[in-house]
């Protein structure tokens, strides 16, 4: 035959189905282990472990947070200080987080003057030619007046308009001055909805009630519910350091995770909190560690002349994260999932049907049994 008519013969082809039973205890064994496996992933996997039966949402949520604590410190620049939530809280809210202060180098009373820049590479002069007037060097500490002048004894910088007296470059405190941080507390609020299934919940549970809320502290064992955490306790689950984590500050993760399985009484759908640190402190990597900024408390006297303290505070950043999932039983997902079990149960059939007809011992007679070939004048070929 020609090409043409080969194609020709298989186009117009039409395959029906035919049973072969063959009774053997290999192919049988085969076949139902096969088919038991099947059952066993779309039962045990699909519809229990990964609830296939059910319609499924992302939560939406929204996070405030309340910190209380009091913390006493005593320095040379302040002296004997209280400090409460209005002075450590900064800035005093954010969306789903909260920065505590637990560190900070301080620099009094500066107004705004001519003094000999901190000295650098940049800075460093032997004469006034050095100190081109009116610079501006973004990584300096103000704008040069083109003078060179004395830092001290042994080292000459240029002059700069700025405010005096510059802050130096010191490492921070250790120990931390606000090292009573530790046993500073927050109230973390979490609201939570699944929009597709109408369901709301916070993590402030119904059996919560007023009297409990103020003397509870989160512990795992004997008080999972309560929204109120020590932060020594948060930093220690994530195996850290309160004191040594706040000399240079970092960034803690709060992840609090609803997984919600809605065919079941709304009481057993309850947040899981767990904790981990999130900024690096890779100790070949140490560069820039922590988490710090500047700010400064403004003040004027009496004759009108304005100064500053100037704070680079150190601190730790709490991160507030919310995951979750919420499933209902559908039944669309039900079907799609028992029809996909279905098909996997068919493709039993293809993979014991090529293992008999191309691996096993009398494959040659059982191809023979399970192809007929009829054309149109009735003739059968096999």
């Amino acid at each position: 035959m020609s090409c043409c008519d080969s194609v020709g013969e298989c186009f117009f082809d039409y395959y029906t189905s035919k049973i072969l039973v063959i009774r053997s205890r290999k192919v049988g064994t085969l076949n139902r282990f096969t088919q038991a496996l099947v059952i066993a992933y779309v039962i045990g996997y699909v519809c229990v472990l990964k609830k296939g039966y059910q319609d499924t949402d992302t939560v939406l949520s929204s996070v405030t947070t309340k910190v209380k604590g009091i913390a006493l410190t005593n320095t040379t620049e302040l002296g004997e200080r209280i400090w409460d939530v209005a002075d450590y809280i900064i800035p005093p809210q954010e969306d789903g987080s909260f920065f505590v202060l637990t560190n900070m180098i301080i620099t009094p009373n500066q107004t705004q003057s001519k003094c000999a820049e901190n000295p650098t590479p940049a800075s460093i002069c032997t004469s006034h030619r050095d100190c081109k007037r009116g610079f501006n060097d973004a990584r300096g500490d103000g704008v040069r007046t083109g003078r060179c002048v004395n830092y001290n004894d042994t080292v000459k910088s240029c002059e700069v308009l700025s405010w005096c007296p510059l802050e130096k470059i010191v490492e921070p405190p250790n120990p931390p001055l606000l090292a009573d941080a530790e046993n500073f507390t927050v109230l973390i609020k979490n609201n939570i909805r699944y929009p597709k299934f109408n369901f709301n919940k916070r993590n402030i549970l119904p059996n919560i009630n007023s009297s409990y809320l103020t003397q509870c502290v989160f512990s795992r064992k004997t008080d999972p519910d309560c929204p109120i955490f020590r932060l020594k306790d948060i930093v220690e689950e994530a195996e850290e350091d309160f004191q040594t984590m706040a000399v240079h500050g970092g960034v803690m993760g709060v992840q609090i995770r609803w997984d919600c399985d809605l065919d079941m009484p709304q009481s057993w759908c309850v947040p899981r909190y767990t904790f981990r640190r999130l900024d690096n402190k890779d100790p070949e990597n140490n560069v820039a560690p922590g988490y710090n900024f500047r700010f400064a408390k403004y003040y004027k006297d009496s004759d009108g002349t304005e100064t500053r303290t100037l704070i680079k505070g150190y601190g730790i950043r709490f991160d507030v994260l919310v995951f979750g999932q919420a499933g209902k039983f559908n039944i669309i997902p039900t079907l799609l999932n028992i029809g996909a079990g279905l098909a996997l149960l068919g493709l039993v059939n293809v993979i014991c049907d090529w293992i008999v007809l191309t691996i096993m011992t009398r494959k040659h007679h059982y191809k023979e049994q399970k192809y007929t070939y009829v054309d149109d004048f009735g003739l059968v070929s096999i």
